[in-house]
């Protein structure tokens, strides 16, 4: 097991440098090309930086990736799969980081993408396990593959909307996946080998990424979810392996997140899609937390989700599972005591916006 532990803390280490110093590259190339974040001040702009900052650091994370593929993978029609999908999802981020896509062609690209993760590379969710129910999908496993897939790459690009979060919250994921396939003797496997290539690629982005950002994923941050999404499927799926449910889990804050947006915009007849500024983040910020705080609280509330997998996976489900149930009734609690999924406290709101405010002047000087 030692000499396991050394060669995948020798994949995270070679991909790690690399991608830090990428970075710097990419930061260049970025301006020169004219991918550029720069503020903005409508309302429902959901990044609160007030300094004109390189985007395309998702593009550094996928070159990172590559050599890590070309050092320490293996050929295979399934990794053929996952290189090609792949870069499909980081053309279609480098085209809307110079110049903005319309959603729906961005969309296009995506499904195309998970289509020849599902088609060519036969990856597919059969079913999923859960507490010990499994759930046969049969003939609808393709399209409900292809949505999985989909939803997990958009997924992590809306919860993108402070220095560090996206690239923290994937990290704390790979991790995860990591040590539980680790302590399965699963080390040496394709998803073991992408999971240790990935954590090594984001970590070295988000030494860049971190408050205060020096660039950003950009667009291409839905590269972190599609892979995210690939490992899920490659390593939880079947009732001979452990259910599907445990990663999901790990990802429970950016998708909850997700849900309260859709359901709040909804509420207000909005569009679903359209960006706003009552994430969980733009919540902690009108309480008075700093941008740092507010990142670093949602890194611990992730790895308390994060540890409650592991537990459940490997040492004790029941354990787990109560740790999930006091996880959710928190949650619970969270969204009936702000204005999350609904406006029941406008001056928690107008709070949130003049906090939102300060940090834009903080940033500027």
């Amino acid at each position: 097991m030692r000499s396991q532990i050394l060669d995948a803390s020798k994949i995270v280490l070679v991909t790690f440098i690399f991608s830090a110093i990428i970075m710097i590259l990419m930061k260049k190339v970025a301006a020169h090309i004219g991918a550029m974040d720069i503020p903005r001040a409508e309302e429902g702009h959901r990044h609160i930086h007030k300094v004109t900052t390189p985007k395309l650091g998702g593009v550094g994370i996928f070159l990172a990736f590559l050599l890590g593929y070309m050092l320490f993978g293996e050929q295979s029609i399934r990794m053929n799969s996952i290189l090609i999908g792949s870069f499909i999802i980081i053309l279609m981020g480098i085209i809307d980081d110079i110049k903005s896509v319309k959603a729906y062609y961005k969309l296009i690209g995506h499904i195309i993408a998970a289509s020849v993760i599902v088609f060519y590379g036969g990856i597919l969710l059969n079913n999923i396990t859960a507490f010990g129910f499994t759930f046969d999908f049969g003939i609808w496993a393709y399209p409900i593959t292809i949505l999985f897939i989909v939803a997990c790459t958009n997924i992590i690009n809306l919860i993108d909307g402070l220095d560090g979060l996206s690239g923290g919250i994937c990290s704390i994921f790979y991790l995860t996946i990591g040590i539980i396939g680790f302590y399965q003797g699963r080390y040496g496997s394709l998803v073991m080998i992408l999971t240790f290539i990935m954590l090594g690629s984001t970590l070295g982005f988000l030494f860049h990424n971190f408050y205060p950002a020096k660039i950003f994923a950009g667009d291409c941050a839905t590269f972190m979810g599609f892979t995210i999404a690939v490992i899920t499927l490659l390593e939880f799926k079947g009732p001979a392996l452990i259910s599907f449910f445990v990663p999901v889990t790990i990802l429970a804050i950016p998708i909850l997140d997700t849900l309260f947006a859709i359901i709040r915009r909804l509420l207000k007849g909005q569009d679903p899609f359209t960006a706003d500024r009552q994430h969980l983040h733009h919540q902690l910020l009108g309480m008075n937390f700093s941008q740092r705080t507010t990142v670093l609280i949602i890194y611990g509330i992730n790895i308390l989700f994060a540890a409650a997998s592991i537990l459940y996976t490997l040492k004790d489900p029941a354990v787990g599972r109560m740790i999930y149930i006091v996880l959710f009734i928190l949650v619970l609690w969270f969204v009936f005591h702000t204005s999350i999924i609904s406006d029941k406290n406008p001056k928690r709101t107008e709070k949130i916006k003049e906090k939102l405010k300060i940090s834009h002047k903080k940033r500027a000087k």
